[in-house]
């Protein structure tokens, strides 16, 4: 991490200030995120201890389910807390469990923007984020719809996701983009020049996956690392993040509610910088 103090807050487009630690709501859905939970009321317990936690920040999508995850959301914390950002996406179609395909099209999108309203019961979605740039559709036609809908009140900040730093340059020639979802972890930090761009235009980073899992010899330094501060991998991996670069909002997903508390518990972990330094490696073992 640069030099700077560890910071709990990030203001998103200087207007929506987050814990840093927040909430992916993925994981409330069913297998494959398909269809309904397994355990619905243990879902909606989970959307409920989170904000009892301090998240107010929680991330969705249309396709989660699809419809599922935000239809929960609003079953579980309607009418929502004051302060709460909820963030969802829309452009990616869903066939079945574990299928996903791009269609960043104005039909399907203006479909997607036009349930994710009614079912989070909104009338302006605070972050709205195009889950996939389609190589179907012209960059033009998406990103001329995102500017519309947000100049019409729907979306008040557009974010990307699995974008590169000249499809970030491309969508601010529409409009601002406040935020980035590209996969990103301690192991697998292929997007480092993306994150990078957005620290420096603090634009938020929100990583997704963020522990892939890698390798043993990855694995052994993490939970080397885990031993010294009494917690688990996961919850290094976390705090390296929140380490790493002030912009970076996370999102960890969960469908129990114990798994949650112990994901919340990476915010009160104070890497040093011995530990930082052996983390910082990890991305690095095992390329020849």
């Amino acid at each position: 991490m640069n030099n700077e103090k560890l910071k709990k807050t990030f203001s998103i487009s200087g207007d929506l200030t987050v814990n840093r630690l927040g909430y992916g709501a993925m994981r409330i859905t069913g297998k494959g995120i398909w269809g309904q939970p397994a355990d619905k009321k243990e879902a909606i317990k989970v959307l409920k201890r989170a904000i009892e936690l301090g998240v107010n920040f929680i991330d969705t999508a249309d396709s989660y389910g699809p419809n599922v995850s935000e239809e929960l959301i609003a079953e579980a914390l309607y009418p929502y807390p004051k302060g709460l950002v909820i963030g969802t996406k829309g452009g990616l179609l869903r066939a079945g469990p574990d299928q996903w395909a791009p269609d960043a099209s104005v039909k399907h999108l203006k479909e997607a923007l036009t349930g994710s309203l009614k079912r989070l019961k909104l009338d302006t979605i605070d972050l709205y984020q195009l889950h996939r740039i389609d190589p179907k559709v012209p960059d033009e036609e998406t990103f001329t719809f995102l500017k519309q809908a947000q100049k019409e009140g729907k979306i008040k900040h557009i974010g990307l996701s699995e974008v590169s730093v000249e499809d970030i340059k491309k969508a601010q020639q529409y409009f601002n983009v406040v935020s980035v979802q590209n996969m990103y972890s301690v192991d697998n930090r292929k997007w480092e020049s993306v994150l990078e761009y957005c620290n420096q235009n603090n634009i938020a980073f929100i990583p997704w996956y963020p522990l892939s899992g890698g390798n043993t010899e990855k694995l052994m330094v993490l939970q080397k690392i885990a031993g010294k501060h009494n917690t688990n991998i996961q919850q290094i991996a976390l705090s390296w993040l929140l380490h790493h670069s002030n912009n970076i909002l996370l999102i960890p997903g969960t469908s129990s509610v114990k798994h949650l508390e112990e994901n919340m518990k990476a915010a009160s972990i104070e890497l040093t910088e011995g530990d930082l330094k052996e983390l910082a490696q990890i991305s690095s073992i095992g390329i020849k």
